[in-house]
């Protein structure tokens, strides 16, 4: 059947069409052009909003896990960068500080595998923290410290070993059930997940 015969569907259709005025046509088509980018944004946008907090809300739990940790025992606190950082902020309040800086340096000291910067780190070391009025001296008996200036002789990355076991155990059972208790670790300790699981050490 041809379009052109009297009555047809199509024609009609086309007429009605054709009637419509062209910005009509212009509108419908942005509103369909419009509409097809709404149902698909929302979703794309959702996704990908939900991605990033999933990633940050993780990221906050496992820092928050590692809070807990610390408290289960001194070696966990200094395995953790950020417990080390909270640990001296604390250590600062108590003007006790020089005693993790000693620590750390000598941590770094071990690493050291040149035989002349061994030389010359051993004696700045010494100087600043270990020697009998030194600027930031740490609180060890006097036969260590002389231990430890005869180390100095023969520098090798063991030289202060003694000193570093000596302040180390003045932190673990001095300062550092005092850091457990304090109000700082205590509001750290609330915001963690499952804080009543984790048996606690020192109280």
């Amino acid at each position: 059947m041809s379009c052109w015969m009297p009555g047809c569907p199509a024609l009609s259709m086309c007429r009605g069409l054709a009637a419509l005025p062209i910005a009509c046509l212009e509108r419908a088509k942005d509103l369909k052009t419009r509409l097809g980018i709404l149902l698909h944004k929302p979703e794309l946008g959702h996704r990908t909003g939900t991605s990033s907090k999933l990633q940050l809300g993780s990221r906050r739990r496992d820092s928050s896990r590692d809070v807990l940790e610390w408290r289960e025992s001194f070696d966990q606190l200094l395995k953790s960068k950020s417990g080390v950082n909270a640990f001296h902020t604390f250590l600062k309040t108590e003007f006790s500080e020089e005693n993790l800086d000693f620590w750390l340096a000598c941590e770094d000291f071990k690493k050291t595998r040149s035989k002349t910067k061994l030389a010359s780190k051993a004696n700045r070391i010494f100087e600043e923290f270990v020697q009998s009025e030194a600027p930031r001296e740490v609180n060890i008996d006097h036969e260590t410290r002389e231990i430890t200036r005869k180390n100095l002789s023969g520098a090798t990355s063991a030289c202060f070993n003694e000193a570093q076991a000596k302040t180390r155990t003045l932190m673990e059972k001095d300062s550092y059930p005092r850091f457990l208790k304090s109000a700082s670790y205590q509001d750290m300790t609330k915001q963690a997940p499952g804080r009543g699981t984790s048996k606690r050490s020192h109280t």
